[in-house]
């Protein structure tokens, strides 16, 4: 069983503090993001009872299960029966079909998220790695697992397209789990430990702060230190003077999934 050591720890939060998410893909993380924060509740009921934070049940349906709540969040098999693919024959016990809910507070507990108590960044990502298996990490070492990092600065190509079966030139088209935690801790729904960017702007953004509203013609007064935030993404460009126009609303679209609030475009 791999551990989580301290040279796994640093390599893992060095990763995600120095992640980026791939431009052409922010539209579509923005939208899985939108659905796992509207599903929270759902995801609150399986996960507060064992100590797991929601974020990483509502990560780790949209990896295995495409965010469909008629799915196991063990491998995306149907909840018509058990599962087929590995693991198979979960549950164990009950009678399809069976709810989501029973079916993914098996999945935690067969996974064994309800004896996990690090729900750091590196403890985060080690545990979701884990699910997926290792054996990027084992035999392909070269190419960080796409389960994780898929869309970002860190993946380009390589994966397994069948169980056992390695081809250097597929590319992952899923989101990677790193990502949907990098995007959620942007948005600051997340409040992710030495992160680089600033989940605390990010909240005072989606709170639509008087400071950071849609101000074209005046400097306002967090103006400058938003448009440094923005400009720390790919693709962003902005004159760092203050004022918040519709360049920089339109920035804050690309990397918040929203508009600045007084922005009539929104």
């Amino acid at each position: 069983m791999p551990k989580l050591t301290e040279a796994l720890r640093a390599e893992y939060q060095s990763l995600f503090d120095s992640c980026q998410i791939n431009t052409a893909q922010q539209a579509e993380i923005n939208a899985q993001t939108d659905r796992i924060i509207a599903a929270r509740s759902r995801y609150e009921g399986v996960a507060n009872p064992v100590g797991v934070p929601w974020y990483v049940v509502g990560v780790l349906h949209s990896l295995e299960a495409g965010l469909r709540f008629d799915r196991h969040l063990h491998n995306g098999d149907p909840l018509t029966a058990r599962t087929v693919q590995v693991p198979k024959g979960r549950p164990p016990t009950g009678a399809p079909p069976f709810t989501w809910e029973a079916s993914a507070a098996d999945a935690l507990s067969f996974e064994k998220y309800d004896s996990w108590s690090d729900w750091s960044v590196p403890g985060i990502l080690f545990k979701w790695e884990l699910y997926n298996g290792w054996g990027y990490r084992n035999h392909h070492p070269d190419v960080k697992s796409p389960y994780l990092w898929s869309m970002t600065n860190h993946y380009v190509s390589g994966k397994y397209v069948a169980d056992g079966v390695w081809s250097a030139t597929a590319k992952s088209k899923q989101v990677g789990a790193a990502a949907l935690l990098r995007r959620l801790a942007e948005r600051g729904v997340v409040d992710a430990a030495s992160f680089t960017t600033s989940p605390p702007l990010a909240r005072a953004i989606e709170q639509g702060k008087p400071a950071l509203r849609f101000q074209p013609q005046t400097e306002s007064p967090r103006g400058v230190e938003l448009q440094q935030f923005l400009n720390s993404f790919p693709g962003v460009f902005l004159r760092e003077d203050g004022k918040l126009g519709q360049r920089t609303s339109d920035a804050v679209q690309q990397v918040l999934g929203r508009r600045l609030h007084g922005d009539r475009r929104t």
